[in-house]
C-alpha cells in the first residue's frame, strides 16, 4: 500500500528538490547539484564539538576552541557545515514556513547522529520564548525533534526545557556576549525527572554553542547524566 500510495503521489506531485525546483527521483531529496554543493561533516572532526578539521588527525582529536574552553555537552554532531548552500535549506525553514524541508533534514540527522540517537532517554528541543514562538509560529528545532523522536520510537520531552526569559538575537553579539545573554535564560520543567538520563538536545545550528553550553547547564544540576547535541548544520571558525 505504501508504495502504491507514493507512486500516485508522484504522479499527482511530481518530485522537484526542495532547494532549486529540478526534477529528483523521489520526494525530500536534493537533485545532484544542491547535493554536492553541501558540505558533509565526516572524520577528521573534533571529539567534542564535531567541528571539521582541515587536514587528518590522529587519535581523538579535540579543537582548539574546545581545549580553550571545554563546553558542558557531552559532545556535538552536525550533518553539514553552515555555508551559503546550507542556508539555503535552514533560511527558508526558520523563517519562511518551509516546512516541506523537515522529512528532509531528519533523514539526514537520522544518518549522522544515529548513535546519539539509539543512546538517548529523552530527546529534547532547544526551546524559544513564548514571544519568539508568537511571531515565529512554530519552533523549528521541535519540529526535528519530534520527527526524530518519532522515527527512533524515543521519549520525546517538547517542554522538557523552558525559556523563561527573553533574550535578544544572537546574530550580531560575539562569544561572550551570546554567554551572558543566555545565562539563566532556561529552566527544567519540574514535571520530568531528568536524573541518570542521557539527553540529546536537538537544534538547527550550532554557533559558538553559548545556547547548547546553558541547556547542558541547566540539564546536569537537574540530575542528568549525560546531554549531547544534534544540529542540522554548524558554523566553523574564521
Amino acid at each position: 500500500m505504501r508504495r502504491l500510495a507514493k507512486k500516485v503521489l508522484n504522479v499527482l506531485l511530481p518530485p522537484v528538490c526542495p532547494v532549486c525546483g529540478e526534477p529528483v527521483y523521489e520526494h525530500t531529496t536534493l537533485c545532484p547539484k544542491c547535493f554536492a554543493a553541501l558540505h558533509f561533516i565526516t572524520d577528521p572532526c573534533c571529539r567534542i564539538c564535531g567541528r571539521p578539521f582541515p587536514f587528518d588527525m590522529l587519535g581523538d582529536p579535540v579543537c582548539a576552541n574546545c581545549l580553550a574552553s571545554s563546553p558542558l555537552f557531552h559532545k556535538a554532531r552536525s550533518v553539514v557545515v553552515y555555508d551559503k548552500m546550507a542556508k539555503k535549506i535552514i533560511l527558508p525553514f526558520k523563517h519562511g514556513d518551509r516546512l516541506d524541508f523537515v522529512p528532509l533534514m531528519v533523514k539526514m540527522m537520522s544518518t549522522r547522529g544515529k548513535d546519539m540517537i539509539e543512546a538517548a532517554d529523552y530527546i529534547i528541543p532547544v526551546p524559544l520564548h513564548r514571544f519568539r514562538l508568537l511571531k515565529r509560529k512554530y519552533n523549528q528545532s521541535a519540529l526535528l525533534a519530534h520527527a526524530l523522536a518519532k522515527d527512533f520510537h524515543k521519549p520525546y520531552a517538547p517542554d522538557g526545557l523552558k525559556r523563561v526569559r527573553s533574550t535578544p538575537k544572537q546574530g550580531k553579539l560575539s562569544p561572550d556576549e551570546r554567554k551572558r545573554n543566555v545565562a539563566k535564560a532556561f529552566r527544567v520543567n519540574s514535571h520530568y525527572d531528568f536524573k541518570n538520563k542521557s539527553i540529546l538536545l536537538i537544534d538547527d545550528v550550532l554557533t559558538t554553542g553559548a545556547t547548547a553550553n546553558e541547556c547542558a547547564k541547566i540539564l546536569l544540576k537537574a540530575g542528568a547524566k549525560q546531554v549531547d547535541l544534534l544540529t542540522f548544520a554548524t558554523t566553523t571558525p574564521k
